[in-house]
């Protein structure tokens, strides 16, 4: 391999890294709607409508007797994402997350990042340290070193461990602060999951009970689809086969997917966007890790949670709240089924 061709992947790699700012695509809905109006019956319409938003395809659907109504409200979720990804994302340097890292600490922060930032805070006291929002230091030091054509060294990433840390991390009402110095935080592991709930909730508030919103593979299902049947929702293969590992029938509830295959940093896959706080490495053992959960902020937590335990740790943490369901695919193809996965 040339050295210009190895830098021209080296920078695909960032590339893409950058543009799934909030978190990677690892699940699809069967079929796959862009952007439709159908009419079943006499009363009943399914919209669909698709837009870039948070790094990725965010696409709603809705079963409503109004095709206006469900129209403007799939509008109005849409101005939420972009509302709510404006406060949340570390990509954005006037966002107050960037604020926060820049400064060390926020002393008016928005109702929303410290909700986010709270439950973070409880994921990693419930993963034993697995979910860990910290680990921004580590992630700038993958993509500058990639984007200079260089591995990181063990001694750069030692280096930056003593500034990893939840338990650093001060909230008090609306102020946020860190305990150590050039600590940095990315919420992306956990925000793009509050988004589509957010999204999801304003549906309902809208008066359309009966829909789904899949954003890059986080996915939320309110109601039924159409005809009153369940929705499908396929678990995407992480060597891109055409089977699927799994396929679920869903009414009310979330699935996300957490995966070394779609945001790295390496052509090997050996760094990527999930990072074991504790070694300062990606882990390997899985190649994807699927959570099903009431809430995608929840989902999202899990799935990011089991992909860096144990398998046994993992499944504990899943089986401990009824609701809760995982599937692990280990990168020698091993799959794994949490006792409470829908058989």
């Amino acid at each position: 391999m040339t050295t210009n061709l190895c830098n021209q992947r080296r920078r695909s790699f960032l590339k893409l890294s950058g543009l799934l700012g909030l978190g990677a695509a690892a699940a699809t809905v069967l079929p796959a709607a862009q952007a439709e109006a159908v009419l079943f019956g006499r009363r009943q319409y399914k919209v669909s409508n698709s837009r870039l938003a948070m790094g990725t395809l965010v696409t709603m659907t809705a079963i409503h007797p109004s095709r206006d109504e469900a129209e403007e409200a799939i509008g109005l979720a849409f101005a939420e994402i972009d509302r709510l990804r404006g406060l949340l994302s570390r990509h954005d340097p006037a966002s107050p997350v960037s604020l926060l890292n820049a400064e060390g600490r926020l002393a008016q922060a928005p109702p929303e990042m410290v909700e986010v930032v709270g439950k973070a805070l409880a994921y990693h006291r419930q993963s034993n340290g697995a979910f860990e929002i910290t680990v921004k230091p580590l992630i700038d030091l993958y993509q500058a070193s990639f984007k200079a054509g260089k591995t990181p060294s063990e001694a750069a990433i030692n280096a930056l461990l003593p500034r990893i840390g939840s338990e650093q991390i001060h909230l008090s009402g609306s102020l946020i602060s860190f305990g150590r110095e050039q600590m940095g935080i990315t919420l992306d592991g956990i925000a793009k999951g509050y988004i589509v709930d957010r999204a999801s909730e304003l549906l309902r508030r809208q008066g359309i009970a009966n829909h789904l919103i899949n954003a890059g593979g986080d996915i939320r299902t309110s109601g039924s689809a159409a005809g009153g049947k369940a929705w499908t929702v396929a678990i995407q293969d992480p060597a891109k086969g055409k089977e699927y590992p799994a396929v679920l029938r869903m009414t009310d509830g979330a699935v996300a997917t957490s995966g070394n295959y779609e945001i790295f940093y390496d052509q090997e896959k050996l760094f990527h966007h999930i990072v074991d706080s504790r070694t300062g490495h990606s882990p390997h053992r899985f190649s994807s890790v699927t959570a099903k959960a009431a809430s995608v902020l929840a989902a999202d937590a899990l799935s990011t949670s089991l992909f860096v335990l144990p398998p046994t740790a993992g499944l504990a943490l899943i089986e401990q709240t009824p609701g809760q369901a995982a599937l692990l695919i280990e990168s020698n193809g091993t799959v794994t089924r949490s006792a409470t996965w829908p058989s």
